[in-house]
């Protein structure tokens, strides 16, 4: 039997994709798992596999061309018997309809299986559902967010329908290529009104039963449900505004009934104050911090364990590495930063009010990009034995950013080529990604020097460890007003920077570094002269 693969939703938003790499030929055999193709989206490289035993049909695409979501992606000649009976018996399923009905009533149970979700990614964690069993979903409606060990990654619905199992936990282990939850396709469009009419109808009775329990004086938020934690009474939550309509979907409305949170008391992000889910859970989330800061304040003796998994794991895992296999060796210094800072200062507010955020870090890395070029060996990288140096072309720099997922470091492309407002846009969409944990993995890859801003936290020195095969980073130390003698021999108070160099010792020496930042140091300090040098 011939069939078709559909390409599956492989991405919130995503719509179509690249072929960057057929890994198979027409008339190869193939086995069910066995990878197909590399797509890319403008998030990530997915490995595509096959879903059964067989011989490769048809490529419907060419290297490079663009392929639809829900679209034929390659077809496959099944030769498993058992393979085929199921094929066979879920055409005939889909094909036995009631003709005699006044209306087409069919639907069909089947199960989300998680795809690649990045490179050699095989297993990730469960964060949060985002949906209830029950729940009426539409195609493309977000359904739960799992953490790999670079990024957060949410997992859309692929057809509207019904959610009629989740196959896991929250803080569960979900593994690549198995079930995540099960959906009912509602193949006729009445019946999906049907349902979300049902469902409208259930919300409206749940709004009236809340104005009678406001009316009541009964406290909704005293539970978020049975195993949650109560939201503590001194948790600074205003009045109900019971007087006031909250806008906000059926959907959402039955999310806070679910953790018994009236919603009149959330503070909507939307437009006119409306109510979203993700309202709710910030909600949640911040009555569940103060109340644990009140049982961390009141009680006293015993611990708590939690596991290591994610991004903090992997970074557990790189930085032994790190320090194990490279000799590592810092370097301080000290950078007068004043007229960079007036510079700045100067030109802050006008690109302000273009929507572009100017900090320090773009003339930060275009300094070094600058300096780079003098000396080729600080961007590139040592094999494992030692008997080859690779140096890298482009100026793709790391910057290490304190996310919400963990410390991960995505690093800028190409900075030689950029200007200092093209840094600036690029280092805002990076640090707002990297923040929220949706950063691209092509982000997190190809770096070849990173940056680490402590300074933006605290401290002045540091000994970073450098992020392998890298071969080195700096550690940007806090801006603080200190005195300094100037040319005539006066004290005068000057913006001051203390910067941290560690560098692999296999190829790169104390003088090199030395000469290195007096470089980058060079530009930093005059403005002018790192203008003069740009391309």
């Amino acid at each position: 039997m011939i069939i078709d693969f559909i390409l599956p939703d492989i991405g919130e938003g995503i719509v179509e994709c690249e072929l960057v790499e057929w890994l198979v030929s027409a008339g190869d055999s193939v086995v069910e798992d066995q990878p197909i193709a590399d797509v890319m989206t403008d998030k990530a490289l997915v490995q595509i596999p096959a879903m059964h035993n067989g011989v490769v049909d048809k490529l419907y695409y060419k290297q490079g061309d663009i392929a639809k979501v829900h679209s034929p992606l390659f077809s496959i000649i099944v030769e498993d018997e058992v393979a085929v009976d199921k094929i066979e018996q879920a055409s005939v399923t889909e094909n036995n309809k009631d003709n005699s009905a006044t209306r087409s009533m069919s639907s069909q149970t089947v199960d989300f299986i998680l795809p690649d979700i990045g490179e050699g990614i095989v297993e990730c964690e469960l964060v949060e559902w985002l949906v209830a069993q029950g729940d009426i979903v539409e195609e493309d409606q977000p359904i739960a967010d799992v953490m790999t060990d670079k990024a957060l990654v949410q997992i859309p619905a692929m057809h509207a329908g019904k959610i009629t199992q989740l196959y896991y936990a929250q803080g569960d282990i979900a593994k690549v290529h198995s079930p995540l939850f099960e959906i009912e396709y509602l193949t006729s469009a009445d019946e999906v009104t049907d349902s979300k009419a049902i469902q409208t109808d259930r919300d409206t009775r749940q709004v009236e039963s809340e104005s009678i329990n406001a009316e009541k004086n009964i406290n909704t938020e005293e539970v978020f449900r049975a195993e949650q934690p109560s939201i503590s009474e001194d948790a600074n939550v205003p009045a109900p505004q019971t007087n006031k309509k909250v806008l906000a979907s059926p959907a959402v409305r039955r999310v806070a009934k679910e953790f018994n949170i009236n919603i009149n008391n959330i503070s909507g992000s939307g437009k006119k104050g409306r109510v979203y889910k993700e309202d709710i859970y910030a909600y949640i989330s911040d009555s569940k911090q103060k109340e644990a800061h009140k049982n961390s304040v009141t009680q006293t003796g015993g611990t708590r364990t939690e596991a290591i998994k994610g991004v903090k794991a992997v970074m557990a895992k790189a930085m032994v590495e790190s320090v194990s296999t490279i000799p590592h060796f810092t370097y301080c210094d000290e950078i007068d930063l004043t007229d960079l800072t007036l510079l700045r200062g100067k030109l802050k507010e006008s690109y302000a009010k273009q929507g572009i955020k100017l900090t320090l870090m773009p003339f930060f890395m275009k300094a070094m990009s600058l300096a780079l070029i003098d000396f080729p060996l600080i961007n590139a990288k040592v094999n494992d034995e030692c008997t080859e140096i690779t140096y890298f072309n482009d100026h793709n720099i790391g910057m290490a950013v304190d996310s919400k997922i963990g410390l991960i470091v995505p690093n800028v492309k190409h900075v030689q080529t950029l200007t200092i407002v093209e840094l600036a846009q690029e280092i805002t969409r990076l640090t707002d990604d990297a923040r929220s944990g949706r950063v691209a993995t092509s982000d997190l890859k190809g770096g070849t020097i990173s940056i680490s801003n402590v300074g933006a936290i605290g401290g002045t020195i540091a000994t970073p460890i450098i992020n392998k095969p890298e071969s080195a980073i700096v550690a940007l130390g806090k801006l603080q007003k200190l005195p300094r003698y100037n040319e005539n021999g006066e004290v005068e108070a000057r913006t001051i920077m203390q910067v941290s160099w560690s560098g692999d010792h296999r190829i790169i020496d104390g003088g090199t570094i030395a000469r290195f930042c007096n470089l980058w140091k060079a530009f930093l300090e005059n403005p002018t002269l790192m203008m003069m040098n740009m391309t």
